[in-house]
C-alpha cells in the first residue's frame, strides 16, 4: 500500500490482520455456534493448563513495579533521555491514565460483583452467602481484580517499551520490549508475529468492552424508559459508540483523548463523593476498613486460588470466569496499552510512570469497590433486592437497582450512562491510535499521530468484532451476552500470556542491567 502523510503500511502486520479479521468475521456469520464452541475449547484448554501461569506472572508484574517505585537507581530514569521534557499535565496523564485502561471495567462490575460475591460466596474459600465472611471475600476479591493487581500489568509493560523505544531507539512496537531478551531479532519475522498477536488479542479485549458498554447502556435505557433491550438495540448503541470514537480518534490525543478522558475521570470523582455521602456513610466507612485490612492479609492466597480439589464442574470454574477472565482482558489490553502510555509518558521518571500508573490508578479502583461495594452490601443485607433485580433483568441492570436506593435516582442512572459510554470511547479511541500506529512504520511513528484514515480503516475493523460477537451471543441464546464476553476475552488473549511472560523476563533483564549496557554517560553522572 501507498505511503500515509510520510508513514509507510507495515505489511507484514497490516495484511496478515486484515486477513484474519475476514476469516473471523465470516465463520461468525455463517457458523456462530461452531464459532462459540471453538472459543469455548480454547478457555477449557488456557484455564485447564495454564492457569498457574496466569496468576504468578500477575505477582511478578506487581513485584516489578513495586522495585522501581523504591529503586532510586531505576526510578530516576527519564523515558526518553535525561534531558526530556513531560508533554502533558500530571493530571492529564492521570486521567489518562485511569480511564484509558479500565474502559467500562469499574462502573459495569462496581456493584455487580461484589453483590454476586457477598450472595453467593466464593466457592472453595468462603462457602454459602449473605454473611460477613462472605463480605469480606467479596471487598477484597473486587481489591484484587480492579486495583492494583490490575494496574501493574499495564505499568510494568509501559516501563518497559518506553525505555526501549525512547531510550534504546527502539521501534514504536509492542515487539521493540523484547530487545533486552533477544536483540536484534526482534526486528525480523519474530517481531512482526509477536506485533500480529498483540493487535489481534487487543480486538477481542476492545469488542468485549463494547459490548458490555452496549448492554448496559441498553439496560439503562430500557430501564428509564420501560422496555427490556435486545441484541437490536446492543447493536444500535454499538454504533454509535463506535462512530464517537472514531471521530475522537481523528481528531487526535491532544484533543479527543484528553478532553474524554478530563471529563470522565471528573465524573467517576463526583459519583464517588455523591454516593459516600448519600449512602450509607458510616457503614462504608467500617466495611471498607476493614475488607482493606483483609485483603492485605489474604490478596497472596487469593491472587492463586485456582479451586484445586474443590467439589462441583462448576464451582472449580470459579477462578476461570473471575480472575483468570480478569488477567485475560489485562493481557490483551495490556501490551498495546503499555506502548500508549510511554507514548505520552514521554520526560517522565520510572518513579513518576510507577506512581501514575500503579499506585495512583490501582488505589482509586480500590477505593471505587469500597465505596460502591459496600454500600451495595449494606442495602442488600436490609432488603434492597439488588440480587434479585440482577437475576431478573440481567447483570448488566444491578447498578440501576443500586441507583434506585439513592435520592435522584434517575439523574443518577443518566449520569452513570454518560460515564459509561465515555469510558468504553476513551479505550476505544487510545486503542485505536496504538494499532494504527503498529500497523505503519517510518521516523516518527513513535511521535507523531497515525494519518486520520487509517484510524478510521482500524476503527471500524475493531468494531466488526463487537458485531459478530453480539450476533453471536443473540443466535446461542445467550441473550445477557456476558459469558460470551469473558469467551472472546480468554480465547483471543490466551496467545498473548506467553509474550507477556517474555516481555517480564526482558523488563527484569532490562532494570538489572540498564546502567551497566544500556545507559548513556549522562545518566551514569546522575546516577
Amino acid at each position: 500500500m501507498e505511503k500515509q502523510n510520510g508513514f509507510r503500511i507495515r505489511k507484514g502486520v497490516f495484511i496478515p490482520l486484515c486477513v484474519i479479521y475476514l476469516i473471523v468475521t465470516v465463520l461468525g456469520i455463517a457458523i456462530p455456534e461452531a464459532f462459540a464452541s471453538a472459543e469455548n475449547a480454547v478457555v477449557n484448554f488456557a484455564a485447564g493448563w495454564f492457569g498457574w501461569l496466569y496468576q504468578l506472572i500477575t505477582i511478578v508484574l506487581i513485584v516489578l513495579c513495586v522495585w522501581v517505585l523504591f529503586s532510586k537507581k531505576l526510578g530516576n530514569i527519564r523515558i526518553g533521555g535525561p534531558n526530556a521534557k513531560p508533554i502533558m499535565s500530571k493530571w492529564n496523564w492521570f486521567a489518562i491514565s485511569l480511564c484509558g485502561g479500565i474502559a467500562t471495567g469499574i462502573v459495569f462490575w462496581g456493584i455487580a460483583e461484589p453483590i454476586t460475591h457477598f450472595i453467593d460466596g466464593i466457592p472453595g474459600l468462603v462457602e454459602g452467602g449473605g454473611t460477613r465472611m462472605s463480605a469480606l471475600y467479596a471487598l477484597s476479591t473486587c481489591y484484587m481484580h480492579w486495583g492494583l493487581p490490575l494496574y501493574a500489568y499495564y505499568c510494568a509493560i509501559g516501563m518497559l517499551i518506553g525505555v526501549c523505544v525512547y531510550n534504546l531507539g527502539q521501534s514504536y512496537n509492542v515487539s521493540s520490549g523484547l530487545y533486552p531478551l533477544l536483540g536484534s531479532r526482534v526486528h525480523g519475522g519474530l517481531g512482526s508475529i509477536v506485533d500480529l498477536l498483540c493487535v489481534f488479542g487487543i480486538a477481542g479485549g476492545v469488542s468485549a468492552s463494547l459490548g458490555v458498554a452496549s448492554m448496559q447502556l441498553g439496560s439503562g435505557i430500557g430501564m428509564l424508559a420501560n422496555f427490556k433491550p435486545t441484541a437490536i438495540h446492543w447493536f444500535i448503541i454499538t454504533v454509535m459508540i463506535v462512530v464517537t470514537f472514531i471521530f475522537s480518534s481523528y481528531t487526535g490525543i491532544s484533543r479527543g483523548v484528553r478532553w474524554l478522558s478530563d471529563k470522565n475521570a471528573k465524573i467517576y470523582i463526583l459519583l464517588l463523593i455523591y454516593v459516600f455521602f448519600c449512602a450509607q456513610t458510616k457503614e462504608i466507612l467500617a466495611m471498607s476498613t476493614e475488607s482493606f485490612g483483609f485483603f492485605a492479609q489474604n490478596w497472596i492466597v487469593q491472587n492463586t486460588y485456582l479451586g484445586v480439589m474443590v467439589d462441583g464442574a462448576e464451582t472449580a470454574m470459579w477462578p476461570t470466569w473471575w480472575t483468570i477472565n480478569y488477567w485475560s482482558f489485562m493481557i490483551a489490553y495490556t501490551p498495546l496499552t503499555g506502548m500508549f502510555l510511554a507514548k505520552i509518558a514521554q520526560g517522565r521518571t520510572l518513579k513518576e510512570f510507577s506512581l501514575f500508573n500503579f499506585i495512583l490508578p490501582g488505589a482509586f479502583g480500590m477505593l471505587w469497590f469500597a465505596i460502591f461495594g459496600s454500600s451495595a452490601i449494606y442495602m442488600e443485607a436490609n432488603g434492597a433486592g439488588i440480587h434479585d433485580a440482577m437475576v431478573n433483568m440481567g447483570t448488566e441492570a444491578t447498578v440501576f437497582a443500586f441507583f434506585s436506593n439513592l435520592p435522584l435516582s434517575t439523574v443518577l442512572s443518566v449520569v452513570f450512562m454518560i460515564t459509561a459510554f465515555l469510558s468504553v470511547v476513551t479505550l476505544c479511541d487510545s486503542m485505536t491510535t496504538t494499532i494504527s500506529s503498529i500497523t505503519l512504520e517510518g521516523e516518527d511513528v513513535a511521535s507523531k499521530e497515525p494519518p486520520a484514515k487509517i484510524k478510521i480503516f482500524w476503527g471500524i475493523v475493531m468494531a466488526a468484532l463487537a458485531f459478530i460477537n453480539i450476533l453471536v451471543a443473540g443466535i446461542t441464546g445467550n441473550t445477557t451476552g456476558i459469558n460470551a464476553t469473558k469467551l472472546l476475552a480468554i480465547t483471543c488473549a490466551f496467545p498473548l500470556l506467553f509474550v507477556v511472560v517474555a516481555m517480564a523476563g526482558s523488563c527484569i533483564k532490562l532494570f538489572m542491567n540498564y546502567y551497566k549496557d544500556y545507559a548513556s554517560a549522562e545518566e551514569k553522572a546522575q546516577a
